[in-house]
């Protein structure tokens, strides 16, 4: 696991894509801006960004495509049915966009 406050270079990224291949999983800190890279389960990324400092309800999960350069926002951590989310998928827009919008801006050499 990786973790991440900035921005990735070109060179980071093609890193990840060797140690990880062609998908990685992110847990991120949406409050924080904190990302967590690679990891077995997205929960091993919240363990960490917990002994960070973060707070729990701001951590939500899901990938990154490195080839089809996607982000997608599901993983099981993110089912927590005291905040509104029974999916694995982040319903709510507001966070949904907020951790989009953190992977996109720590991953955003993909998109140059």
């Amino acid at each position: 696991m990786i973790f991440c406050a900035e921005k990735l270079t070109a060179e980071d990224i093609r890193n990840l894509k060797e140690q990880f291949g062609p998908y990685v999983k992110v847990t991120a800190d949406i409050d924080k801006g904190w990302v967590v890279i690679g990891g077995e389960l997205h929960a091993d990324g919240e363990k960490l960004l917990l002994e960070k400092g973060s707070q729990q309800d701001n951590i939500w999960g899901g990938g990154v495509d490195l080839e089809n350069k996607l982000v997608d926002a599901t993983a099981v951590l993110n089912l927590r049915p005291k905040l509104g989310n029974d999916s694995m998928e982040i319903i709510d827009s507001s966070r949904r966009e907020a951790f989009i919008g953190l992977v996109k801006k720590i991953f955003g050499e993909l998109w140059s």
